[in-house]
């Protein structure tokens, strides 16, 4: 059995596609058997609502006008990474308010994709294109000109449960670990979880179009920390953290119920994602993946007490789903972090748009079957060297390897046409050079007078 992404769509146009959740998969397939997944249905939709740090968007605030280059900017309070280009930034959903450390970039991302009004403070050091210094003023999601997330990492194809040892309490972004193994925490939704339904990625690439926030959104690359050389159970899913997506999507056309700041104490804020991927049912291998039950899941439980998180069991989504796990010999509660009602809406809202006709499936634009493993910093050599000597090293090594870039900045200061165009490419004419040095003030790569090639000295310009 075979089916085309061409061929499902077709189906979803005509009113015709078969498509069930995750969950109602499961359920048809406990009932039926896999075959009757694969011969009957088109499409399984997915859903999660987690707490995903690695989140955060990209803005355009417009110019001002004089117009300014912003380089130190602020929304809310919180601030905005603006090495960028005049007026972009970058606001991460982990990064707190100068004002209050349970206030992030997590909040002022939901209050713009609510459409409230967010101050926003902007300096910059002032230019001949830019004059401007400083600038203070509301903006909305309505008056800036783009603002869509990116997201470096999201939906963790499974995620460790987390435990306390110790005989404190410790806060952490799995939530308030209570001592002597008082609480497990976990943060994944079982069976609904998008990579847990095709654990091979054999559906979801670069391209693939999924549910973002409430609005429309993108596979657009391999998520950070992606690792698909991890051990499976005995059903072909990952027991451990495995593969990762980088997303991206308008926020403008986002619904703030999917989009939620946060803040865990005495950790720090993050922000809530809902995400939902559609599974096309192409194959009976990916049948069968679809239809694996929270029983054929299974994750690590570690103690976040010790640096190393060492593994103390492992269990299966369906008893961490029950309220509480046997683990060294008594019974501890277990609650997750992730939210399954919402992750339930989210697949069931992107089977409504698919059985409407208002989704429709890509095709991927490459596959994610890279072989990735984790590294670390464990065996990096620490060093106490100064930061400055660190920067004189690496300007240096730039000094040593300049070449010409053929950007054609210095042809047209150049008054006496020493350098010109020449099918693209930028000549030195040496007869015509008089050592005015101008060109070396326009060099955005730094480069000096030519001189070397005809055994004169270099002049030694500052960059």
């Amino acid at each position: 059995m075979n089916r085309t992404i061409e061929e499902i769509n077709r189906k979803i146009l005509e009113g015709n596609a078969v498509v069930l959740t995750a969950e109602e998969v499961v359920k048809l397939a406990k009932e039926e058997g896999v075959k009757e997944v694969a011969r009957k249905v088109d499409v399984v939709t997915t859903g999660t609502f987690a707490p995903m740090c690695s989140s955060g968007a990209f803005i355009n605030f417009g110019h001002s006008f004089p117009p300014m280059r912003m380089e130190k900017i602020t929304l809310g309070g919180v601030e905005v990474y603006g090495g960028i280009a005049a007026v972009d930034g970058y606001i991460g959903a982990t990064q707190e308010s100068a004002y209050d450390k349970t206030f992030g970039g997590g909040h002022v991302i939901e209050l713009l994709i609510r459409g409230e009004k967010v101050l926003l403070e902007a300096f910059g050091k002032g230019t001949d294109c830019y004059p401007r210094k400083h600038f203070k003023g509301y903006v909305d999601k309505n008056s800036i000109n783009d603002f869509f997330l990116f997201n470096p990492r999201n939906a963790y194809q499974n995620y460790a449960a987390a435990t306390n040892g110790s005989d404190k309490v410790i806060y952490t972004y799995m939530g308030k670990l209570l001592p002597n193994y008082g609480n497990i925490t976990y943060s994944t939704s079982g069976e609904l979880s998008p990579l847990l339904k095709d654990p091979k990625l054999l559906t979801i690439g670069i391209g693939t179009k999924i549910f973002l926030g409430g609005g429309v959104g993108y596979v657009s690359w391999y998520g950070t920390q992606f690792r698909n050389t991890v051990k499976e159970n005995e059903y072909g899913i990952p027991i451990s953290p495995a593969r990762t997506l980088a997303l991206i999507g308008d926020a403008k056309k986002m619904n703030a119920k999917y989009i939620k700041g946060a803040y865990f104490k005495n950790y720090g804020t993050t922000l809530f994602v809902g995400l939902g991927i559609p599974i096309p049912i192409l194959s009976e291998e990916i049948a069968y993946y679809v239809s694996v039950s929270d029983e054929q899941i299974h994750t690590e439980i570690k103690d976040y007490s010790v640096p190393e998180r060492p593994t103390l069991g492992i269990v299966s989504y369906a008893q961490l789903k029950s309220g509480k796990v046997e683990l060294l010999g008594k019974e501890i509660k277990t609650s997750s972090l992730s939210s399954l009602k919402v992750a339930r809406e989210i697949a069931e809202e992107l089977k409504t748009w698919m059985l409407n006709g208002e989704f429709l499936l890509t095709n991927l634009a490459d596959n994610l079957h890279e072989e990735r493993s984790l590294k670390n910093l464990y065996n990096a050599k620490e060093l106490d060297l100064d930061m400055k000597e660190n920067y004189h090293e690496l300007r240096a090594t730039l000094e040593k390897d300049k070449s010409c870039v053929h950007c054609g900045a210095c042809v047209s200061v150049c008054q006496y046409s020493a350098f010109q165009f020449s099918e693209g490419n930028v000549d030195f004419v040496q007869d015509k050079c008089t050592e005015c040095l101008v060109c070396a003030d326009v060099c955005p790569v730094g480069l000096r007078l030519p001189y070397d090639k005809a055994g004169k000295e270099t002049f030694d310009m500052p960059y």
